[in-house]
């Protein structure tokens, strides 16, 4: 049994409101209440806490340091709390809700188009996507489940495995003094990395028989997106994974300036927590995904089978 009182939501909602603003004005017009309706919930959360939580200076309050922290975490809990209502209202239905946490660029380049078909087949689940790019705490956040890549390291989870990728140089043409023949070729270059992947260049570089310390030289980009902007604007040659630029090197202005694939020892895996693998929406849109990604992958390896080089008649 608790040995404290919670405060009520209405104190908390003031408070999170006020401490926003910092302003009690702008938390009663916010909430529909009177400003002193407003002051005398937080002067009793104040009174219950037994930590003051404003300085009153004149016409305006400013939060203590004790109130700083306390509005963070009273924000994140309401947040919370709306996420986890809707969600089960959602429940309530035939069909219901999956949060997913997925890594953007795999999300706009490969999910996100295959998802109305999913839809389409299930129209009472549907799936909402939030950035995560890193292992996180199932218990500590809202997901059901994440798109990972890496390794299935994942503690108290259960991982399916979805596919591997294939990693390609890419360029916009205007960079390229000559044809590339050699991996090496491309340390004439500015080299363009990947924050959450920083060995990747100097991985493919060592799997083609080069081993130089420039190939940890460049700048950094922290997403797929921007490393692929870069390589478009003229900025150096960025290694993405292929399927984020497949069929749209045109479109994008770039080109794959050499077809040297290097072996990749990590892949993109569906992870969720093991208690939570029979629940309905989980279960459908998985099945769903290993499907497609069965079919993506059967799809790669055929490519793969009749790459050809690029056309550098096209450079002239």
């Amino acid at each position: 049994m608790r040995k404290f009182k919670i405060p009520n939501m209405g104190a908390l909602t003031a408070f999170e409101a006020a401490a926003r603003h910092e302003s009690f004005t702008h938390a009663a017009k916010e909430l529909f209440l009177t400003e002193s309706a407003v002051s005398r919930q937080i002067a009793t959360l104040e009174s219950n806490l037994g930590v003051r939580l404003f300085v009153r200076a004149k016409q305006r309050v400013v939060l203590t340091r004790a109130g700083r922290l306390y509005g963070t975490q009273v924000r994140r809990t309401l947040e919370a709390l709306d996420r986890d209502t809707l969600s089960i209202i959602a429940h309530g239905s035939s069909g219901g809700y999956l949060e997913l946490a997925v890594l953007p660029a795999f999300a706009s380049q490969w999910l996100i188009p295959r998802m109305k078909d999913f839809n389409d087949r299930t129209p009472d689940v549907r799936v909402n996507m939030g950035v995560r790019t890193s292992i996180f705490s199932f218990e500590e956040s809202h997901f059901d489940a994440a798109i990972h890549y890496g390794k299935p390291t994942w503690p108290g989870t259960s991982c399916d495995y979805l596919f591997g990728e294939e990693v390609v140089p890419i360029c916009a043409r205007s960079l390229l003094a000559r044809p590339v023949t050699k991996a090496r070729d491309l340390l004439d270059y500015p080299l363009l990395h990947s924050t959450t992947r920083p060995n990747a260049w100097a991985t493919w570089f060592a799997h083609h028989g080069v081993q130089d310390n420039s190939t940890m030289h460049g700048v950094r980009y922290e997403l797929h997106t921007m490393l692929i902007a870069g390589a478009a604007s003229g900025l150096g040659v960025a290694l993405v994974p292929k399927f984020f630029v497949d069929g749209q090197l045109e479109q994008l202005g770039i080109m794959i300036p050499i077809q040297a694939s290097a072996p990749v020892d990590s892949a993109y895996y569906l992870v969720y927590p093991t208690e939570l693998s029979h629940g309905k929406p989980l279960e459908l849109f998985r099945s769903w995904l290993l499907g497609q990604a069965q079919a993506y992958d059967a799809a790669t390896r055929r490519s793969q089978a009749t790459q050809r080089e690029p056309d550098w008649g096209k450079l002239r």
